[in-house]
């Protein structure tokens, strides 16, 4: 059998090379990286039984949807929570658990028919809560839909669609809670995310690496000094 990973994130990257290894007896396995490679002349050559999306950020083409099994997985109960950065409008609507849904491609935001679904907690930062559910994925999802041949089914329920949150939405508001202002920061925090931030003059304070105790914030920040336009 022959299947295609394409994934952007670290985490994701380093999954994927450790399912080749462990599967390569059994499963050809291509690792993409780059938008540009994903392209039907390539994945028409690999001929794929299956293509799976863990992390992408880019629109996938008609042409390769339409030809092959595509799937990607959505950190949403489905249709629960259709559309962009799902963890961030979790965790902001004080959600504190969720699931991955496996669906495949059609053509809508995430209106596809699901394959499974699995449990994930949100507790951590934005970063932690990608590599558990990586690890979940790759471990546990992935392997269930190779190996039991899973039929997708259409989605059941009300629903809740989910905007794509802007850079500019992560300045952390006087009005927030001190448990809120926890929770953004947290949600920001993972690999080439926007961080949570406070504008301070001509300084803008970035934070991460929070931890909530005694009813307090401790957290590493970095000052900047940024342009009067930004």
């Amino acid at each position: 059998m022959k299947v295609i990973i394409a994934t952007i994130k670290s985490w994701n990257i380093k999954r994927a090379v450790e399912f080749k290894k462990k599967n390569e007896r059994i499963i050809e396995t291509h690792i993409i990286t780059d938008k540009n490679e994903l392209t039907y002349e390539k994945v028409k050559k690999i001929n794929p039984k299956y293509i799976f999306f863990p992390h992408w950020s880019w629109i996938i083409p008609q042409n390769i949807y339409d030809n092959f099994t595509c799937i990607v997985f959505h950190m949403t109960d489905l249709p629960f929570g259709r559309g962009g950065s799902p963890l961030q409008n979790l965790i902001e609507r004080g959600i504190e658990n969720t699931k991955i849904s496996a669906i495949k491609v059609d053509g809508g935001i995430d209106t596809g028919d699901i394959y499974l679904k699995k449990d994930l907690n949100l507790n951590g930062t934005a970063e932690e809560i990608y590599i558990r559910a990586s690890k979940i994925i790759f471990n546990d999802m992935i392997p269930e839909i190779i190996a039991e041949q899973l039929i997708p089914k259409p989605q059941k329920g009300e629903v809740v669609e989910f905007k794509r949150r802007k850079p500019e939405q992560s300045e952390i508001k006087p009005e927030l809670t001190i448990e809120q202002i926890y929770d953004y920061i947290r949600m920001l925090d993972a690999e080439e995310y926007p961080k949570a931030f406070i504008k301070f003059g001509k300084y803008r304070l970035e934070f991460s690496r929070a931890s909530f105790k005694s009813g307090k914030i401790i957290a590493d920040v970095e000052i900047k000094e940024v342009e009067s336009h930004e």
